[in-house]
């Protein structure tokens, strides 16, 4: 058979699959190995093994189950409770500022974290129902904290920044500065959004409780710490001071450090529930890395990797056209896909594709994570929505669904600034680390 009609067959067993709720990792070990033996025989798949243990043996890897322990110890601490407080706090005074507050509280907790559904649970339970209660939309109260938790994956530290390191053999420290000032801007984004909404539906934003200097201050001591950490693993990592392996790994032991002496959590149960969850949370998306190494081989035997680069390539598109198809076919597959699973199956076939189009790398992980965001927020799978309709059950979920709508047209927005302002996501790492080779 051809390579493209392989190509299919291949396409439509995974999607099987994965509709049938097999893990990624298995979906993608099972069709790796089914399809060698079938067309190849039992000795086509000798090597497959190799892959599998060769692609863990990455020293960067070290840095994800680092950075998944920094946000086990927050996510496991009331940090979140305290930063949603600190902020709302401060801007109690300024029109909107609840809303200001919980979208401001998401993009710090995802960074501290680098999880969208743990950012969701966290400042959403506080959040939301403080919003509900002062008289903001459903939509508005929902939507904001589903889109806000998906910024940990755009603002460093970002542990889906780091797979796309891996996969496609580029600078994770260019790619943590690449997606610094379009996260900010997303954020900005999203906060002028839900401030427009609010006054829409005719919310008055002079609702508020009234506090007092010294309750602002109080509770900074609880908050800055965390901050100065994020700021310090980043200073490290960008001042070449550490590798990010090294610097995650002083920042999970900090982590867990302040969470022992701010919050107490020095009992064995807290500290085996931080963990726990950081082992599962490693081993699954390792699991991921290490099988999409089989399957990217199986797709390398095949020749399919080669004919869909030389298919794109032989349609003669021009850069622009090019790129608008990429960010359909990427929007489309994170609808039914997890961000990890995506980059692992896609980025390595795609970015050779877009360099040789013109396109800056790290620019194009930037769009790539954008359109990942989006299926965060977006059905099937839209994580992020299942976690807030567990929050407030009695919010239906096309209520929760039409007030994220807005957001993902914020992304959509975001997207086409970059398009027009490149210089958005490439300056920082440029002006910080000199052009990229």
């Amino acid at each position: 058979m051809e390579p493209g009609s392989i190509g299919l067959l291949i396409g439509l067993a995974l999607f099987v699959l994965l509709a049938l709720r097999v893990p990624v990792a298995f979906a993608l070990a099972f069709t790796g190995i089914m399809f060698p033996v079938m067309f190849k025989g039992t000795l086509s798949i000798s090597s497959l093994g190799e892959a599998f243990f060769a692609n863990l043996a990455e020293f960067t890897l070290l840095s994800i189950p680092m950075f998944i322990v920094m946000g086990a110890a927050v996510a496991a601490s009331p940090a979140g409770k305290d930063l949603y407080e600190a902020l709302d706090r401060w801007l109690n005074r300024v029109p909107g500022g609840l809303i200001i507050s919980n979208i401001g509280a998401c993009s710090i907790f995802a960074a501290l974290s680098g999880s969208s559904p743990a950012t969701c649970a966290a400042i959403g339970k506080m959040g939301i129902p403080e919003m509900r209660e002062r008289g903001y939309p459903d939509g508005v109260a929902t939507g904001s904290i589903a889109a806000g938790g998906t910024l940990g994956i755009l603002i460093p530290p970002s542990i889906t920044m780091i797979v796309y390191g891996i996969a496609t053999q580029t600078s994770i420290g260019r790619l943590f500065l690449a997606g610094l000032l379009p996260g900010l801007m997303l954020t900005l984004l999203f906060m002028g959004w839900s401030l427009f909404a609010a006054h829409r539906a005719g919310y008055s934003f002079a609702k508020g409780r009234t506090v007092s200097w010294r309750d602002r201050f109080i509770i900074l001591p609880r908050v800055l710490p965390f901050l100065a950490i994020i700021v310090g693993v980043l200073w490290v990592l960008y001042g070449g001071v550490a590798t990010p392996s090294e610097a995650a790994g002083v920042g999970a032991a900090f982590c867990v450090i302040l969470a022992v002496v701010i919050y107490r959590l020095w009992q064995p149960r807290h500290l085996w529930k931080i963990l726990s969850t950081s082992m599962k949370e490693s081993v699954m998306i390792l699991m991921i890395i290490a099988c999409s190494a089989v399957f990217s081989q199986m797709l390398s035997q095949f020749y399919i990797t080669q004919t869909v680069a030389q298919s794109i390539a032989a349609a003669d598109l021009s850069p622009w056209t090019l790129m608008l198809t990429i960010n359909l076919f990427l929007l489309v597959a994170g609808f039914f896909l997890p961000p990890v699973a995506v980059i692992l199956m896609t980025a390595p076939i795609l970015l050779p594709i877009v360099t040789q189009a013109g396109f800056d790398p790290y620019w194009f992980a930037v769009v790539f994570t954008i359109n990942m965001e989006i299926g965060l927020i977006t059905p099937p799978v839209g994580l992020n929505l299942y976690v807030i309709n567990g929050i407030v059950p009695d919010v239906p979920l096309s209520t929760i669904l039409k007030g994220a709508l807005p957001y993902m047209l914020c992304m959509v927005l975001a997207i086409v600034l970059l398009f027009i302002f490149p210089q958005i996501a490439t300056w920082l790492p440029d002006m910080w680390m000199g052009t990229a080779l």
